[in-house]
């Protein structure tokens, strides 16, 4: 129960923190001894915590606390004056440790760079210039005569402030500005100049839906509305970014722009730099952290423009956020599946309505759940159904592969295609969704595959460099020369991979580059701008690649697409099986055709009658209605609510009993289940047992106190320190 604490003048202030820990609660702490003052909710306070002092956040300062007095610690310091948190950041952290379950120490991190959650200042950006004091001004000429270079200082400054960048241009060294600075002669100060943000290059003809679209983005500047623009593959949803983003830097306001992966960022900068006289800054993961600190200060500051970034960057502070953009909303990329499980996109629209600015959700292929937002009024829906300038939607032709001799999985006809087209010099993608150069090594006499030891999966074999490898844990073993179990040496692959791919079509087309593109050679910052640079050079060149190259690049000289196996996702178990089979497929197809010359895309499949692929021959969206029907039937999203708690442990026994017992209590409502537990569908991985409870509900309240009631449970049920639990509030994967 809580307890106010008494104190003979006043009531005393205790500071309620969030700790970086996988507790799911705050803890209490008095201000350090002999400290005077004020704090605020959402400055960073070092606290002690066990044996260790961490970083931590003040969430609320309170006269109240259910610990008792003599139990309260001290804080060591207080690190913040003013808050590093803008109070919309801030109420976006906390909602989202609540709407996702997860601890909030763990989460209010994220709105921090990397040097500040390790308890380091805010990273100065823009220019430090120097400018004499009132006390500097009135000294006589040639004073202090005792310190001539101080003297020279002085007088180089009579002629006005200078950075301090051409001080030292100027050989004034470091120890002489420290003495004037010391002596209060002179004073350090910011003197960026001011932004004055505007277009560097005029803006491209936008056609009448282009601009239907930019005008209603912009009517709505300065208020909450999310804009679903859903335009065919190359029908300039760039260009419609870029003009809505212009409005927004008139306005002297920031824009945020959520990119699905890191390939993409280069390309996209030096569009966007091309267009805007502004700043324009990049967050992701290949940065290093002193980068990071000063992108993430220069946004919070407003000195940064524009925002180009991953996943993480929705959680990046603006000093005056006027627009956000999600392009490729659809992308899984955007879904964190570890740790702190959250959608960019999702909670990208939250921080649109704290920040009170329109969200923009781009995509060739939306996600059902957007397109039924949409379908219910609560999206505004932008449609770009032409291609911008000269390109045209490719043709699609589907190839039945039943029965047919491959070579390395490719038919005949798609072989024929591909010398025709780079023969006439034009270039090809080839779509092979798999890594490696089979999915397995088998043994040919006694069946012997190739297990891997730490998970319930296979193997992948590789050639380049030789070897075994999971693709789920990473476990990597040498190429044996015979079977472990029979000895004999008649060893062989199973299943076709991009290696495979790649040798049989390096040899066929000899006299062509061919280029492998999947995550073993697109591992480097550099390596996928150097291959648009030199795919934008025209020659003809034969790629293969996993679905990396179906994430919204332009490829104007791709004129063919072949798609190696269409029916990878086509039976999936999972209940988003088909339409990420429908969007990767849509997404890859529209690589080809995008400048003057005519694209097709071939595609194999041994199912030419599903109906499904079918639908490839038709738009996107007509295939949606179905899919939509086949949710609501199920009670899956978006027409109800999901969740999962999963757990994984040294024995699969111990999370089954765990789950089992966290679920006794749990309350049931109408239109709800829990699923479980029940082993996940990869029980094991990394020599771990994985299990989880599947929860449906028929809204998002009745999922909220169903998993806030298992959560409860799970912190107050006794298990071993080798179990772990997580929870996955809308799961991108239910399996």
């Amino acid at each position: 129960m809580s307890q106010k604490l008494a104190d003979n003048s006043h009531d005393p202030v205790i500071w309620r923190c969030a700790v970086p820990s996988p507790l799911r609660r705050h803890f209490d702490y008095l201000p350090p001894e002999q400290w005077t003052g004020t704090a605020r909710a959402g400055a960073r306070v070092a606290v002690p915590f066990g044996k260790r002092a961490v970083t931590a956040i003040i969430s609320a300062v309170t006269s109240e606390s259910s610990v008792e007095s003599s139990k309260l610690r001290p804080a060591k310091a207080l690190l913040d004056e003013q808050p590093l948190y803008t109070e919309a950041q801030l109420s976006l952290l906390i909602w989202a440790a609540g709407y996702y379950q997860h601890p909030v120490g763990e989460v209010l991190p994220l709105g921090l760079s990397p040097g500040e959650r390790r308890g380091k200042p805010e990273r100065p950006t823009g220019q430090t210039g120097l400018r004499l004091t009132a006390r500097g001004e009135g000294l006589p000429d040639g004073a202090p005569h005792r310190a001539p270079k101080q003297a020279a200082l002085i007088t180089r400054l009579r002629e006005g402030p200078v950075t301090l960048t051409g001080l030292k241009s100027e050989g004034f060294s470091r120890p002489v500005i420290a003495a004037l600075v010391d002596h209060s002669l002179a004073e350090a100060y910011d003197c960026t100049p001011d932004a004055h943000w505007q277009v560097q290059s005029p803006p491209l003809q936008a056609n009448w839906q282009q601009q239907a679209a930019i005008e209603a983005i912009v009517a709505t500047s300065g208020s909450f509305s999310v804009h679903l623009l859903y335009g065919v593959t190359g029908s300039g949803k760039t260009e419609v970014y870029l003009q809505a983003i212009a409005d927004c830097l008139r306005r002297g306001q920031q824009a945020l722009v959520l990119l699905p992966e890191i390939a993409l960022t280069p390309q996209t900068q030096a569009r966007f730099e091309a267009r805007f006289d502004a700043p324009v800054v990049t967050m992701h993961s290949g940065m290093g952290d002193a980068e990071r600190d000063r992108a993430w200060a220069a946004a919070r500051q407003g000195r940064a423009a524009v925002i180009l970034g991953t996943r993480s960057s929705v959680f990046v502070p603006l000093r005056q956020p006027g627009l956000i953009v999600v392009d490729e909303e659809h992308d899984a990329a955007f879904v964190q599946q570890d740790g702190f499980r959250y959608s960019a996109r999702d909670v990208a629209i939250k921080r649109g309505q704290l920040e009170q600015c329109p969200v923009v959700l781009g995509s060739a292929t939306p996600s059902l759940e957007s397109w039924h937002n949409a379908e219910m009024g609560r999206y505004h829906r932008h449609s770009l159904t032409e291609r911008a300038g000269a390109g045209s939607l490719p043709k699609q032709r589907k190839i039945d592969i039943t029965g047919l001799e491959l070579s390395a999985g490719l038919s005949p006809e798609i072989l024929h295609q591909i010398e025709q087209t780079l023969t006439q010099g034009h270039q090809v993608l080839v779509f092979l969704n798999r890594r490696g150069f089979a999915n397995a090594l088998l043994c040919h006499d006694c069946g012997w595959s190739s297990d891997c030891t730490d998970c319930d999966a296979r193997m992948t074999l590789h050639k380049t460099p030789p070897g075994l490898h999971c693709h789920h844990c990473d476990r990597r073993a040498a190429l044996p020369h015979q079977c472990p179990h029979c000895q004999s040496g008649r060893l062989v692959g199973s299943g076709i991979g991009t290696q495979q791919t790649e040798a049989f079509l390096t040899e066929r087309f000899s006299t062509f580059p061919v280029i492998r593109v999947d995550s073993d050679t697109m591992s480097g910052r550099s390596a996928m701008p150097a291959l648009i640079e030199r795919l934008a050079s025209g020659e003809p060149v034969l790629m293969i690649g996993t679905q990396m190259l179906s994430k919204g690049h332009h490829f104007p000289h791709v004129t063919l697409v072949a798609v190696v196996d269409a029916d990878a996702l086509l039976f999936s178990p999972d209940f988003r099986g088909e339409e990420r089979l429908l969007q990767l497929l849509t997404q890859v197809g529209g690589r080809a055709g995008r400048d003057e010359t005519p694209g097709e895309v071939l595609i194999q499949t041994r199912h030419p009658e599903h109906p499904l692929v079918q639908q490839l021959d038709a738009p996107y969206h007509f295939a949606l209605p179905s899919l939509l029907n086949h949710r609501a039937q199920a009670g899956l999203p978006p027409h109800g609510a999901l969740g999962v708690v999963r757990c994984d442990s040294q024995n699969l026994q111990e999370g089954l009993a765990f789950l089992s017992q966290i679920k006794g209590d749990a309350p049931i409502f109408a239109g709800s289940q829990i699923i479980g537990p029940v082993p996940a569908a990869m029980a094991r991985r990394k020599n771990r047992y994985r299990c989880q409870l599947v929860v449906s509900a028929s809204n998002r309240a009745a999922l909220a106190k169903i998993i806030a009631s298992l959560v409860a449970a799970a912190e107050s049920t006794g298990h071993s320190r080798h179990l772990n639990w997580s929870v996955d509030i809308d799961p991108y994967e239910s399996l």
